[in-house]
């Protein structure tokens, strides 16, 4: 049976995921801060540990045959803005563990799981269409600081592969979506924010978003960027990859849709 770790196990996509694997059969290991807020967990064994810590002497990894490195300081657009420093030193802290304890567990497949925040800010706030091709990272002009530290912990685990030879495998996720999500306190993402500002808005009220609203984006459900890490993982591509869908839609366009929904519901 492959052994699996999976760090971010307590957050959103990381639940999915472990649920996903355990369902083909893997033997999961979740670690995590904090545990899943909205259901228990199908982890085999469950580790609360904090990763941005020194972690050297744990031994988190050496009796698993593969790494899916997911756990991050993330957020919506609001916290992802103001938290430029503590962004980046957690996820520092948190990748430079994550690897430091891959390379002393020898033989282990690990995959990193960036963002889309890595492609330059122009590309991403404009109304045209604009399909973003993995090459497009660099010249760089990510977004934000998670943005830039995305694209730092990329050529991280590139060049431990190019020099340690471990053997990664690296995604960016475009707009994850769907149950389970969290929709308040902060570090929700645009369909959990907009689903709460839409269900609490008064009729025929307002809302307010980011933006002017033209900006388009492509989103991916849950179950479906989960499988495609899995496909990733199994697969010998070890140059970083897009997981999205090929439909697009502006943040305006959105908004009227959950309008929709919600009026029938």
């Amino acid at each position: 049976m492959v052994r699996v770790a999976v760090t971010g196990a307590g957050g959103f996509i990381g639940h999915h995921l472990v649920r996903a694997l355990k369902n083909k059969g893997y033997w999961v290991r979740g670690i995590d801060i904090k545990k899943p807020l909205f259901s228990e967990s199908e982890a085999d064994e469950f580790i609360l540990t904090d990763l941005r810590e020194k972690v050297y002497f744990q031994k988190l990894f050496e009796d698993i045959d593969e790494i899916y490195s997911l756990a991050s300081d993330v957020g919506g657009v609001g916290h992802l803005s103001r938290w430029n420093y503590e962004i980046i030193h957690n996820n520092l802290e948190i990748d430079l563990n994550t690897l430091r304890l891959a390379l002393n567990s020898k033989g282990k497949k690990i995959l990193y799981v960036s963002s889309a925040c890595v492609y330059p800010i122009y590309k991403q706030n404009i109304q045209e269409i604009v399909l973003l091709k993995e090459e497009d990272a660099i010249p760089a002009d990510p977004e934000g600081a998670y943005g830039w530290e995305k694209l730092v912990s990329e050529r991280m685990f590139i060049h431990a592969a190019q020099d340690k030879g471990i053997n990664i495998r690296i995604a960016r996720p475009q707009n994850v979506y769907g149950p389970e999500e969290i929709f308040e306190g902060g570090r929700e993402k645009v369909i959990g924010a907009l689903c709460r500002k839409v269900a609490l808005a008064e009729k025929d009220g307002e809302i307010e978003v980011w933006g002017d609203g033209k900006q388009r984006r492509s989103f991916c459900y849950v179950k479906d960027l989960v499988e495609g890490l899995i496909e990733l993982m199994n697969s010998n591509n070890s140059e970083p990859l897009n997981i999205s869908s090929d439909e697009d839609i502006s943040i305006e366009e959105l908004v009227h849709l959950l309008n929709k929904i919600s009026e029938k519901t």
